[in-house]
This record gives structure tokens, sequence and C-alpha cells, in this order.
């Protein structure tokens, strides 16, 4: 009898959803797009149409990051690949440690419908996320595990379980996170990460 390969290849697949996951969820707290998702919550508190905009806009990136990173992965082969992937995520973890900023006009509640909320959303947080840390990140993990679905998936979850509760909490809620220690968990995540992948060859 023929032994399947299936448990492993399931497992490897597990780790490419899980470790997306993961390291986007941490890598997101504090970005520069959770302190969007605040912000529009604050001004339209309107919190469907926004987490639908997230959602929508972090497939749509994702899938063009991850997609880049898998056609990477097939014409940019070899050992010093590797090394490119893993100084990736080792410069990722530095990146994690600066905090960023968003500058937003306070405009009051603003009166706008499902539609306008939800497009206005999508457009912004598909053009804030463009060469993010976590976009970045996802076109890493894709190179890494070469499986586009479950990065794109994995990465998507984690964006949406930090900004989903963001949109829902608030502000008041969100400012008092310790993110300087968020920050600095995330940018250990990213280390290992990177780690892993120069010493896993």
């Amino acid at each position: 009898m023929v032994c399947s390969p299936r448990p492993r290849a399931s497992k490897y697949r597990l780790e490419a959803f899980l470790i997306s996951v993961g390291l986007v969820s941490l890598a997101e707290i504090g970005d520069k797009t959770m302190l969007l998702a605040i912000a529009l919550a604050a001004a339209w508190r309107r919190p469907s149409p926004i987490i639908l905009g997230i959602l929508a806009a972090t497939l749509l990136n994702h899938a063009f990051a991850a997609l880049a990173g898998t056609l990477a992965a097939q014409y940019l082969d070899g050992p010093w690949m590797r090394w490119i992937v893993g100084v990736a995520f080792l410069g990722f973890a530095a990146w994690a440690l600066i905090p960023d900023t968003l500058d937003v006009e306070d405009q009051g509640v603003v009166e706008k419908t499902f539609a306008g909320v939800f497009w206005t959303t999508t457009a912004a947080f598909f053009l804030v996320e463009m060469g993010d840390k976590t976009q970045i990140a996802t076109a890493g993990l894709a190179i890494r595990f070469e499986n586009l679905p479950l990065v794109v998936a994995g990465s998507t979850l984690g964006m949406m379980l930090v900004n989903g509760p963001a949109v829902l909490l608030g502000e008041a809620t969100a400012a008092r996170l310790p993110l300087k220690y968020i920050r600095m968990a995330a940018a250990a995540a990213f280390a290992a990460t990177g780690l892993w992948v120069l010493l896993a060859g």
C-alpha cells in the first residue's frame, strides 16, 4: 500500500493559513488602516457598510499582492530567494516597531447612504493599503507558501479580526489599547518568521 502525502500537505496548508492570520492581525494593530477604520466609524457611525468596504478592499488588495508573490515564486527560484524573503520579514519586524499616524480632518457625523459609505471605505482602504506592510507581508507569505487562496484568506481574516472590532468599538476604546507592546509582539512574530524562513532551507 502506498502512503498518501495528504496529511502532510494538509498540515502545510494549515500553516499557510494560520501564519497569514497571525502575522497580518498583529501587524495591523496600530497600523494606519486601523486608524482609518476608527476615523470612518467616528465620522459616519455606520459600521455595516464600513466593515463590508474594508472586507472588499482587503480581498482585492491582498489578492493582488499574493498573486504577485506567487508569480515571483514561480520565476525566482533558488536558495537566494529564501534569503530575500527571510531578510524581508526581518525588515517587516523593524517596520512594525514604527508607529503609524493618520491625519484625518474632523468633520463630525456625515450622513451618507449605505452604498456611499461602502464605496468610499473600499476605495480609501484599497489606496491606503497599497505599499503597506500588511500588503507586502501578504506577498512575502505567498512567495513562502505558494498558496494564493489560503494566504489571501488568512491575511484577510487577520485584517478583519482587527479592523472589525476597531469599527464597532470606536475611537475611545481603541485608543486605550497598549499599541506599543502590540507593535513589539508583531515585530517579534515577523522576526521569528524571517529566521524560520532563513533556517528552514
